[in-house]
């Protein structure tokens, strides 16, 4: 097994400054771990930030680094001593190619979420009394951490029903469709604009044993009136754990996938957002009848008016 050490770079601020001080060292290889971009790519991917674990969020705080990997000999040691010699202030760790491979794993562990359920990462067994719901994080972020997301499953717990049809918009990982069907729910209609969702979802749902319970589709609800039929209706639970902006405009459209009394979960609302998107589910006829708040989110259970 080969023997590497790992090597961060303070950025200062500007990773690609330092990346090209680093090329013209003959270096080669780098990952750049930036808060900023981090940020960036969650604001231009709201279909995932839902499912990004609160532990790497946090080791993201404040990021501006370089990292790269050097054998761990004594041609790696002197690459390392000349990025002392040039100021840059290097700290090392040795790590192994299993490192590389597993280590990213460390940052998941057993989500417990309302009373019954719990988001177990696929390679851990789980003994409790909780019901499991397995899923694989390195697919699409997901670990079931984020407060918007337990918000949600305490929901699905709630009014999932044995052998009601379920609607998730928005599905990502398909978490929430995939615990309804562990609790007995189904069929599960899912849809997200993302075109490896069906794949993720399936993967997802056959860790569960529940892959035949899903139908998921990719297209843009609001959009594509087409989609809206093939959805169709009559579904006793639709959720939406998306943001306030989807939200927004998706709830004229709420009402007719929902049975006569069917139940609409939403959340995805940050601080301050909240008021406006109740009064436009308000105004699409939807009466809201719960709402829940966990740190700066919040979210609304709806029926129709």
């Amino acid at each position: 097994m080969a023997n590497w050490l790992e090597v961060t770079i303070p950025a200062h601020g500007d990773p690609e400054a330092l990346c090209e001080q680093l090329t013209g060292m003959g270096l080669e290889g780098f990952v750049i771990e930036d808060e900023r971009d981090f940020k960036s790519f969650l604001e231009n991917n709201t279909q995932y930030w839902d499912f990004v674990d609160e532990k790497l969020e946090k080791s993201m705080s404040g990021a501006s680094r370089v990292k790269l990997w050097v054998a761990d000999d004594d041609t790696g040691r002197a690459i390392i001593a000349d990025l002392y010699e040039k100021g840059l202030n290097p700290e090392s760790r040795p790590v192994t190619d299993a490192d590389w491979e597993n280590n990213w794993r460390d940052y998941y562990k057993p989500v417990e979420a309302g009373e019954k359920l719990v988001i177990v990462p696929q390679w851990q067994d789980y003994d409790g009394d909780r019901t499991p719901v397995k899923l694989d994080p390195g697919l699409l972020f997901g670990t079931g951490d984020h407060p918007t997301t337990r918000m949600c499953l305490a929901a699905v717990e709630k009014y999932a029903r044995p052998g009601e049809k379920v609607l998730d918009l928005g599905c990502g990982s398909g978490i929430l469709g995939i615990a309804a069907a562990v609790l007995g729910a189904g069929p599960i209609v899912a849809a997200d604009v993302d075109e490896k969702a069906p794949d993720i979802v399936r993967d997802n749902a056959k860790l569960n044993g529940v892959e035949d319970a899903f139908t998921v589709y990719v297209g843009d609800v609001i959009g594509s009136g087409t989609l809206r039929t093939r959805l169709g209706g009559g579904y006793a639970l639709v959720l939406a754990n998306i943001v306030a902006d989807v939200i927004i405009p998706l709830a004229p459209y709420v009402g007719a996938f929902l049975a006569e009394d069917g139940v609409f979960v939403c959340s995805g609302i940050i601080e301050g957002r909240q008021d406006e998107t109740a009064a436009a589910l308000e105004a699409a006829g939807l009466r809201i009848v719960e709402l829940h708040t966990l740190e700066e989110w919040h979210a609304f259970v709806c029926r129709r008016a």
